[in-house]
């Protein structure tokens, strides 16, 4: 049992970054700013996020259909997991201290800026972030 808590704590966290769903994640997300490029480029800043929340919430669908309870509940925890990070990455709009893949524009600066609500990004990020931390503790308990 302790050597099963050993490798999770080093194949599957670094801090508060969950090591491989993290990764898996930020590839699903710069995956989707090209995908949605491809219909419009206006809508590509969006792309990311709707890539990242979008694929485990298929997940959850097809394990809710297969009545799979695990899968289900792991897929639900999959999605509050993305929903904390891109709280995360909506909260730092206008700090914009987060490293950026590839150092390109920050997304949620661009669509919070298009939405001219950009001076609110941290109370919105507090909701999207509450919601996400409800459907990740929600889930089966480490």
């Amino acid at each position: 049992m302790a050597a099963l808590y050993v490798l999770w704590q080093h194949l599957f966290t670094e801090g508060r970054w969950v090591f491989l769903l993290d990764h898996a994640n930020l590839a699903i997300h710069e995956a989707g700013h090209p995908i949605v490029g491809i219909f419009s480029s206006h809508l590509a800043v969006y792309g990311g996020t709707l890539f990242q929340l979008l694929f485990p919430l298929l997940f959850v669908h097809h394990f809710w259909r297969q009545r799979q309870s695990l899968g289900f509940a792991a897929s639900w925890l999959w999605f509050g997991a993305s929903l904390l990070n891109v709280a995360r990455y909506m909260k730092d709009a206008r700090a914009q201290l987060l490293p950026l893949v590839g150092g390109g524009d920050h997304d949620w600066t661009e669509i919070f800026s298009r939405w001219n609500v950009l001076g609110s990004d941290v109370r919105i990020a507090g909701f999207f972030g509450l919601v996400g931390a409800l459907l990740h503790k929600s889930g089966p308990q480490r």
